[in-house]
C-alpha cells in the first residue's frame, strides 16, 4: 500500500526557505482527499497586535507563537476527524517540536524536518519575493543551529538540498515508516 492511501497526517517543518510551503502542497494534492493548513496563515490573520519572531522575541511573540501552533494543530485535527489525510507546514524548532506533536491528536502522524543546507536556504532566500531573514530577525546559520542543537530528533530528517520538491516527497514516501511518530 502507498503512503498515499493511508489517512494519515503529516507535519513539514524546517527553518524558512527550507521548502515547507512547496512540499507541502505536493503532498497534500498526492491524496484521494488531502487538506494542506499552512500555520503561518493563522500568524497573517492577527490584523492588530500581532507581535513578530525576531532574534530576542518578545513573550508576546512566544506566545501568539503557541497559539498558532495549537490553532494549526485544532484545524488539522478536524479535517482529519472529517476523512482527510492532512499535511501541517510550519516552522516548529526545538523543545517546541514535540509540544506539537503531542497536540495533534491525529494519528498515524509523520513529521518530516527538511534541513538543506545553510549555502541551499540562503540561496532559495534569494530567489524569492519573500523575505524571511533581515535585520532583527536569525540568520539561516542560526536557525539552522537551533535547529540541530536544540530539536528532538522526531521522525525523519531529510536534507532536500540536492532535491527537487518533487523528489522530496518521493523520498518522504520512502521514508514514512522513520517519519512516524507513536
Amino acid at each position: 500500500m502507498s503512503l498515499f492511501d493511508e489517512h494519515l497526517a503529516i507535519l513539514v517543518t524546517g527553518i524558512s526557505a527550507s521548502g515547507k510551503s512547496t512540499v507541502g502542497e505536493l503532498l497534500a494534492r498526492r491524496f484521494d482527499r488531502g487538506v494542506h493548513v499552512r500555520g503561518d496563515g493563522f500568524r497573517r490573520m492577527v490584523r492588530s497586535g500581532r507581535a513578530e519572531m525576531t532574534a530576542d522575541p518578545p513573550e508576546e511573540a512566544l506566545r501568539q507563537l503557541r497559539l498558532r501552533y495549537r490553532i494549526a494543530a485544532g484545524v488539522a485535527d478536524e479535517y482529519f476527524d472529517n476523512g482527510f489525510s492532512v499535511v501541517i507546514q510550519d516552522i516548529v524548532l526545538g523543545p517546541a517540536l514535540a509540544e506539537f506533536v503531542r497536540d495533534v491528536r491525529s494519528r498515524p502522524l509523520l513529521v518530516v524536518v527538511l534541513r538543506p543546507t545553510v549555502e541551499v536556504v540562503e540561496q532559495r532566500e534569494r530567489d524569492r519575493s519573500k523575505v524571511a531573514y533581515g535585520e532583527g530577525r536569525m540568520s539561516a546559520a542560526e536557525l539552522d543551529e537551533m535547529l540541530t542543537t536544540e530539536t528532538p530528533r522526531i521522525g525523519l530528517w531529510l536534507d532536500s538540498s540536492a532535491l527537487s520538491p518533487e523528489e522530496t516527497v518521493d523520498e518522504i514516501a520512502r521514508g514514512a515508516e522513520r517519519a512516524r511518530v507513536v
